[in-house]
């Protein structure tokens, strides 16, 4: 026979609400083990017990708590052998929010330590009966202390235990604001079902945290809603509202959309978003990313439409991906700096084409390159790809020279006269050249001339509206002023 611990729930309250039976076990129990001594049950209780208060006192966390307290009762029962049984009181009932439960039912066995589990009424029996709500209706439960923003779905009701203090009740408050609106209504219980202690209280969200009295018997119930406030930030909302508009019942433009027609409106929204990077914008790039996003949304839901894949597809291969290429944070390898993060990256992709049954070696080291990017971005891969492989400059003053080399063999093409074609191909050798100095100097050349473009907006701008202040427009002046203006633009910064 293996030693016993046979854990039992006080229920949510005081002693009526427990079972006949778990009333007696803990009444004849020679051995009986409380979690904490602060639950009205435990009035009743004749026989003597032990608490692990003490352990909450001691112990910096609730995980570090929680396991040594098992690791207690597991080593008492060891200590006991097999001629004693060991109970063990637990708040509610013993599968609710009980961590203590899970590891001893997960070590025991391993231990030669049999864990036996008796009922009793949980919180959530009169958090049904208390506040009102049907569970049918969608219902989650929730710990307090690891609860985040990405858990909570707004139309099911929600309740969260285990807040036990105010700081606790604190973070659960900032969880929440990450989806609700600072004035949503919740309701803070203490002690449900508990004949002179219960307390039920509404507040808006932002005064969660000014509620006194949080402790052992606490929790935070938030309803169900299906306001449109709180469901405007969900993804579910964002791919049901996608949805509508594709349906028969939604929006012609967006009915008739497909892949190809939304093509150039990527690219455009695309181009849009790098605008407010370069003008360091993000009020208007939260925005713009919203509008990327939406073409995202749109594909996936041409392909959900014909069955192919649906955006939950695309999110799971997205994250698989970032896993299985970042070994060094998800795995055993490891990346001291960016560099070797890339090294890493590259050869994990390289083992995606193994196990898809391609061989890289057999591929092209340039190859991977989207067809449609701007030539001068494509120059830049293109050029990272080679040397990669050693075709490189040994540093940048071998990019400089053939620079210059390029340089002089544009102005002989056009001072020689030759043709369009060839005068062409020599301004193309030099914008490469000029891509590969960038390169060395760590510098993207498309966002270098980005940055350029915008500055020359501005100086023009300010010729514009200098000669708009006098009265004048750019035909009543001459290149002489123009460039006077410009120096003054420059001057001053612009």
């Amino acid at each position: 026979m293996s030693a016993v611990i046979t854990i039992v729930g006080l229920g949510s309250g005081d002693t009526d609400q427990l079972t006949v039976g778990i009333y007696n076990k803990l009444q004849a129990a020679k051995r009986l083990y409380v979690r904490t001594k602060d639950h009205p049950a435990l009035s009743a209780v004749t026989a003597e017990f032990v608490t692990f208060d003490d352990v909450y006192e001691s112990r910096d966390s609730f995980p570090e708590v929680y396991a040594e307290i098992a690791e207690r009762l597991l080593q008492a029962a060891s200590d006991a052998g097999v001629s004693e049984e060991i109970v063990y009181a637990v708040p509610g009932h013993p599968m609710v929010a009980e961590r203590t439960v899970q590891i001893l039912r997960e070590k025991g066995k391993a231990l030669g330590v049999d864990v036996q589990v008796l009922g009793g009424e949980s919180f959530l029996d009169a958090a049904f009966t208390r506040l009102g709500f049907d569970p049918i209706e969608g219902f989650q439960l929730l710990d307090a202390s690891g609860l985040n923003a990405h858990l909570l779905q707004p139309r099911l009701h929600t309740v969260i235990g285990q807040v036990y203090d105010t700081f606790t009740a604190s973070d659960v408050k900032l969880s929440l604001m990450e989806l609700y609106p600072d004035d949503y209504e919740v309701t803070v219980a203490h002690a449900l079902g508990v004949q002179g202690q219960e307390q039920i209280r509404q507040v808006p969200l932002h005064e969660l945290d000014h509620v006194q009295d949080y402790g052992n018997l606490s929790l935070i119930y938030v309803p169900r809603t299906d306001d449109e406030a709180v469901r405007y930030r969900t993804f579910e909302r964002l791919h049901e509202i996608v949805e509508i508009l594709r349906s028969p019942g939604g929006c012609p433009w967006d009915r008739e959309q497909t892949h190809q027609s939304l093509r150039q409106n990527f690219i455009e929204e695309t181009y849009e978003v790098l605008e407010t990077i370069d003008e360091d914008d993000p009020d208007h790039m939260q925005e713009e990313l919203g509008d990327v996003l939406l073409q995202i949304m749109l594909h996936a839901q041409i392909e959900e439409e014909t069955g192919t894949f649906n955006v939950y597809d695309v999110i799971e291969g997205l994250n698989r991906k970032l896993i299985f290429r970042h070994p060094h944070v998800f795995g055993d390898r490891e990346a001291g700096d960016a560099q070797a993060a890339l090294q890493n990256w590259d050869a994990m992709k390289a083992e995606e084409k193994r196990l898809k049954g391609q061989n890289p070696d057999e591929a092209s080291v340039l190859d991977g390159i989207p067809r449609d990017l701007p030539a001068l971005l494509t120059a830049y891969k293109l050029q990272k790809k080679a040397a990669k492989v050693g075709f490189d400059w040994n540093d940048v003053e071998g990019a400089l020279g053939k620079l210059d080399e390029e340089l002089g063999e544009l102005k002989e093409a056009i001072r020689d006269g030759q043709t369009a074609e060839e005068q062409l191909l020599e301004l193309g050798d030099l914008l490469f050249c000029t891509v590969n100095v960038a390169r060395f100097m760590g510098a993207d050349p498309e966002q270098a001339l980005a940055l350029v473009n915008l500055k020359f907006k501005r100086r023009f701008g300010y010729i514009e509206q200098s000669l708009r202040s006098r009265g004048l427009t750019l035909k009543d002046a001459d290149l002489k002023e123009m460039d006077r203006l410009w120096d003054e633009a420059k001057a001053q910064n612009k």
